[in-house]
């Protein structure tokens, strides 16, 4: 069946078949998220999943990546979920990983033969939005998932062997909160140690509850110099083993990719040429979401 619009996927899935097993988000509260505003959170039926799976794989029948949409994929329970992927893995043969977005308590409230089971089954990488590693900043914007479920999600499914890709929206804090936002985020992200690390830049969307706060003042939005700033100063805390970091999303200013640690002072010295107006920077009307 087509998919259901609008959806969202990291930018390393770009090539991946993408199989919708729900449509929408079980939290939708996000006060910066305008992905599902207007899209009901919905679990498809097996009998449509297995259909969408026969149909693309009668097309591309080597595929080697799948990537679950859309928000909340995890959120079904294995019972739901393992035959889906045993489909996946039987009608594309040359398959080697399996992703999905993740909520923090959609790891953590599995047992650990349940996750060994998923990656079993070949789901191999989860994408968790920490956005924020400070409480403070995720309870003003509704986030269901707290700081504390997400890092033990993180070392949770590494303990199975799935593979974390952690995202933090530069910006999140506002000017009020930017200095907490910066700190706490550092701590978390070294609680972590996750496998991929992306930064994107909070773009304001119509329609969200952070826009009518923008619009009525009560949050400040940073500018291109203070969201480098904030890259600059949370690459400068971390302390990361063996962590590949990318700012390849379109909504940043600055495109840096390599690896932790031996790429640290590379990005914080290209942090401070473009800081300084040395380096160019991505013109506003190229970022995007």
């Amino acid at each position: 069946m087509p998919i259901i619009q609008p959806v969202i996927r990291p930018p390393s899935e770009a090539d991946s078949f993408l199989l919708q097993v729900t449509t929408g988000c079980s939290a939708n509260s996000c006060t910066f998220c305008g992905a599902y505003l207007n899209k009901p959170f919905k679990v498809k039926s097996f009998d449509e999943i297995t259909r969408d799976i026969e149909h693309h794989a009668r097309r591309h029948p080597g595929t080697r990546r799948v990537f679950l949409m859309d928000g909340d994929a995890l959120v079904l329970q294995n019972e739901r979920l393992i035959p889906v992927l045993q489909i996946l893995n039987k009608a594309l043969p040359q398959l080697n990983r399996v992703s999905s977005y993740a909520n923090g308590y959609n790891i953590i409230g599995r047992s650990l033969s349940e996750l060994s089971e998923l990656y079993d089954n070949r789901l191999r990488l989860i994408y968790i939005g920490l956005e924020s590693g400070a409480q403070s900043v995720l309870d003003r914007c509704l986030k269901r998932s707290t700081v504390q479920e997400m890092v033990a999600a993180v070392q949770y499914a590494a303990a199975a062997h799935i593979k974390s890709s952690v995202i933090v929206l530069l910006g999140l804090g506002g000017r009020a909160y930017s200095d907490v936002h910066v700190r706490e985020t550092i701590t978390a992200l070294n609680q972590m140690q996750p496998r991929y690390l992306s930064f994107l830049s909070l773009m304001v969307i119509p329609g969200t509850q952070l826009h009518r706060d923008v619009m009525s003042g009560e949050f400040n939005e940073l500018n291109a110099q203070e969201l480098l700033q904030e890259m600059h100063d949370i690459i400068e805390g971390l302390e990361l083993s063996g962590t590949i970091f990318r700012t390849d999303h379109a909504s940043n200013y600055l495109p840096l990719e390599g690896r932790f640690p031996q790429d640290k002072q590379r990005f914080l010295d290209s942090l401070k040429g473009a800081i300084s107006g040395k380096i160019s920077l991505r013109p506003d009307m190229f970022r995007g979401l």
